[in-house]
């Protein structure tokens, strides 16, 4: 069975290609594209700030706020950007005390359709059912 892109269970995804001419450029390129990402995502949503981390082993969290994880994963040359509510144990735990999570599927909802339009330049069409998934590029 062949596998699709990794993203966090209920993200907002949008979907783009990392184009690379040569192997050994790589990780230049993919350097590249996570800075171009965190510089444009910061810039349309001021609240999300720096963060290294990890959801998983496939997904990159690149910034954060008090409600969401802002990251990237890459399968191939498909990358898939991200925004997903937050799930780490500081999160949990402030929401056991405070709600947060009712504010952020609201906050992630009023930004999803701004989300899309900055990161998304291929749209899922579906997925088969051995597990591969076809994409088109927007026009």
């Amino acid at each position: 069975m062949s596998r699709s892109i990794s993203y966090p269970n209920g993200a907002i995804v949008a979907f783009t290609i990392l184009e690379v001419e040569r192997t050994e450029d790589w990780e230049l390129e993919y350097e590249w594209l996570r800075d171009d990402l965190t510089e444009r995502a910061a810039a349309a949503f001021p609240s999300l700030l720096p963060h290294d981390g990890w959801r998983g082993r496939e997904d990159r969290i690149l910034l954060r706020n008090a409600y969401a994880d802002f990251g990237v994963s890459i399968y191939g040359g498909l990358v898939a950007v991200w925004l997903a509510e937050r799930d780490d144990g500081a999160y949990c735990d402030a929401d056991c005390r405070t709600a947060r999570s009712p504010r952020a599927q609201r906050w992630l909802r009023q930004i999803a359709s701004r989300f899309d339009h900055l990161f998304g330049d291929y749209d899922r069409l579906g997925r088969m059912s051995n597990g591969e998934a076809v994409y088109r590029k927007r026009a």
